[in-house]
């Protein structure tokens, strides 16, 4: 039998005795235990609901909320939980719940017209203000409840603002920190702590509202960077096991760049292998031409290049390049750029990402990328053409196809 932490005993003796409120918010760092109680206090609110209401639970996509939430309910609750994303339907209980993703700005529209008993949303400050507006209005049945789970973002954000920082009789905020979940062995934790830095520390493990200030990447150093020596020698004691190339076009004031970025065996370290970088962007058929040379000389010294991902804008360019090379060349998949900053600083901070020398132009974009400190209410990295974002986004999205690989706890 599982051995609750304290603050979730606490989270489930009001639930038991009647002291949830209409809005119940589950807040903090990650690992802390949050989202692990609020399934279960989900799941055991909805089997005491009727049968015949309606229910909702709804993540930034449906692919995340499957992730993170449905397949671990169905390991919680066995065969009283099934659930089909195609359908977009799950039963708890007996109960009908629908599933929903909240993307995009017109996500609010999937949800009109419900007249919902209760909902349950997975990373709630990821979700649009329509959409979280609009699923109050559909919890409208007597006793409604909604149950959200969200870690910290901008203290701007409108989760903090218009709900969290107002005194709201109706809603009530659960704050869970790293050190609330003591089934996590302690190399565990001191291993996590390792692989945040900044403003995702103060965030995911200290579970703060803080704005992100200055560098993006605060902890890259020199010592992130290896000589084309120590790059040889640190592949004959860990091989590469795959490598990849990420592509990013130019356009007017940008460059075209290409990166080859290495995985060693288990994916325990990241090499930036190469880079080409060229801003002149003189034609189409150059930049194909010096994409085929690139590969073919790339694919020659390191035999472990199996494929690239490029920037899906031009599609031209995407099958003009896979027609010009012998490689399997694909669609990035463009995650969200916090998403993909993320796990970026993540190996920098666990000392996991090693780039040759020759990459000047990515160790530059990385030393001088900042976040936009005029935008408040959301991070940003600052494009306006002062800092190489190419080289970024380009060696981005050589890494985000491999974030379960990478971070497998």
């Amino acid at each position: 039998m599982y051995d609750f932490s304290e603050k979730q005993k606490k989270a489930l003796a009001l639930l038991k005795n009647g002291g949830l409120k209409r809005l119940n918010i589950f807040e903090g760092s990650v690992r802390s235990g949050k989202t692990y109680i609020s399934m279960i206090m989900w799941g055991i609110w909805v089997a005491g609901s009727p049968k015949e209401k309606s229910y909702l639970m709804a993540g930034k996509t449906l692919t995340t909320l499957k992730r993170n939430v449905l397949e671990p309910m169905a390991e919680l609750f066995g065969k009283s939980f099934t659930y089909s994303v195609t359908k977009k339907e799950a039963r708890l209980f007996g109960r009908r719940i629908y599933l929903e993703g909240a993307a995009n700005a017109g996500a609010e529209g999937k949800i009109r017209g419900m007249t919902l008993r209760g909902a349950y949303c997975d990373e709630l400050s990821l979700f649009g203000e329509d959409f979280f507006t609009m699923l109050l209005s559909r919890l409208s049945e007597e006793g409604a409840k909604l149950f959200a789970t969200t870690n910290p973002d901008t203290p701007s954000h409108w989760l903090k603002r218009d709900y969290l920082d107002k005194e709201m009789p109706d809603l009530l905020s659960l704050r869970f920190t790293l050190e609330d979940n003591p089934h996590l062995p302690e190399d565990y934790v001191k291993a996590l702590k390792t692989e945040f830095s900044g403003v995702f520390y103060d965030r995911f493990i200290l579970g703060m509202w803080v704005a992100a200030e200055g560098r993006v990447y605060d902890a890259f150093s020199d010592s992130c960077i290896i000589s084309a020596d120590e790059l040889a020698e640190c592949l004959t004691e860990n091989r590469l096991m795959t490598s990849v190339v990420g592509v990013d076009y130019g356009g007017n004031g940008s460059a075209s760049v290409f990166c080859h970025v290495g995985y060693d065996v288990g994916f325990k370290n990241v090499y930036v292998l190469s880079e080409h970088y060229d801003a002149r962007n003189r034609s189409a058929e150059s930049l194909i031409s010096a994409f085929a040379e690139y590969i073919a000389r790339e694919k020659e010294q390191r035999p472990t290049l199996c494929a690239a991902y490029c920037d899906s804008a031009e599609q031209l360019l995407v099958k003009s390049f896979r027609s010009a090379v012998r490689l399997d060349v694909r669609n990035a998949l463009k995650r969200p750029i916090n998403t993909r900053i993320n796990m970026t600083n993540r190996l920098i901070a666990s000392g996991r990402i090693h780039i040759s020398d020759e990459c000047p132009h990515l160790i530059e974009a990385l030393h001088s990328a900042v976040w936009d400190e005029r935008d408040i209410h959301h991070d940003t990295r600052l494009d306006n053409g002062t800092t190489n974002i190419d080289s970024l986004d380009a060696f981005e999205y050589a890494l985000e196809r491999y974030e379960k690989e990478l971070f497998r706890f």
